[in-house]
């Protein structure tokens, strides 16, 4: 008898997994009512939460733009911090909606780990930074250096390979995490820290003495950061591209955080931006949402412009110059493909 309640129970526990697992993402986001956001475990500008427990960042409002979008709710996120060796497998397992947290696009995690990159929200590239101690004006001279490095990422190759190139060897001094890496550095058990520049700024606008410290001019890889799913659910895919390009859009268009419900009042003499306020056309049906989505996620986290301004921009601590992330009409590599 007990043998036959367990397998009922295990035949019932199967019949209800798979039900969840027929389920779109959308639907079990919707159901839920939160959305469940992969995020870095805290990294000053992109995503870290504050002495209240609320986060913020570049990264958290593209969460949050995505919670907007689909639950009408920029705060209906819940974040779960991930390491860099932990960050794919839960979402593989389903253990988040979508990971938004310094992931490197790379031909490999896109194929062999059955994930899908929908785009790049920061285009970025992996450096180096020295105390000015060391005396030091470029990688190049980092020979028989010792180098901290965060194991499971793109910059542990990209290390080995830019000093197999210069001819020159280093010591890797292996870390788990970024705020690990950071407590090696400033204890001096390496010389230099490595990861994505963008990685390096917000580190080093923690630091009680940040102008000790020097990014070097080098960069030596190519890492397109951006938001991750799952393979096989393109709707969910299709529904965080498209919130990424509308803030990109948005910028570009000049539609802001303070004026969009006004642009969206009535339609435009730009068609471009009536289909992206949903004045013209039905693009929000396409996608599962409403006409309106990407008028509420602008207007919760602004356009891109105003959330990379707000977070890591050069009037913020870390002090990001747009560069490469400035729209394509200002000599970037940013745009949004047409909404039509």
């Amino acid at each position: 008898m007990k043998k036959s309640v367990f397998l009922g129970t295990l035949a019932v526990a199967g019949l209800a997994a798979g039900i969840a697992s027929a389920q779109t993402t959308l639907e079990q986001v919707q159901a839920r009512g939160t959305l469940l956001c992969g995020s870095n475990e805290g990294l000053a500008g992109f995503a870290a939460p504050d002495a209240n427990g609320v986060w913020s960042g570049f990264d958290v409002s593209l969460c949050r733009a995505v919670a907007t979008a689909v639950l009408g709710d920029p705060q209906a996120v819940e974040f779960v911090p991930l390491t860099s060796q932990t960050r794919f497998t839960a979402l593989a397992a389903g253990e988040v909606d979508v990971l938004v947290r310094n992931s490197t696009w790379t031909f490999s995690r896109d194929t062999d780990l059955a994930l899908d990159f929908v785009g790049v929200n920061y285009y970025d590239g992996q450096g180096f930074m020295v105390n000015t101690a060391l005396g030091v004006s470029s990688a190049t001279e980092l020979d028989g250096a010792t180098v901290c490095i965060q194991t499971g990422t793109t910059t542990e190759l990209n290390l080995a390979d830019f000093f197999r190139v210069n001819n020159i060897s280093y010591e890797p001094v292996p870390v788990a995490t970024n705020a690990e890496g950071q407590q090696q550095y400033l204890a001096g058990a390496c010389d230099v820290y490595t990861t994505d520049v963008s990685g390096l700024a917000a580190t080093r606008a923690t630091f009680e003495d940040a102008a000790s410290h020097v990014i070097l001019p080098e960069i030596v890889s190519k890492e397109p950061l951006g938001p991750v799913v799952r393979h096989g659910d393109s709707e969910w895919g299709d529904i965080v591209r498209w919130t990424l390009n509308a803030l990109i859009a948005a910028e570009e268009y000049g539609v802001t955080s303070a004026n969009v419900r006004e642009l969206a009042a009535a339609p435009t003499a730009n068609p471009e931006i009536n289909r992206l306020l949903g004045t013209e056309g039905e693009l929000g049906a396409m996608i599962g949402l409403s006409n309106d989505w990407a008028v509420n996620v602008i207007a919760a986290v602004g356009n891109y412009g105003e959330v990379f301004e707000q977070n890591i921009g050069e009037n913020t601590p870390v002090g990001l110059a747009r560069g490469l992330n400035a729209q394509w009409t200002d000599g970037g590599l940013l745009y949004s493909p047409p909404f039509r």
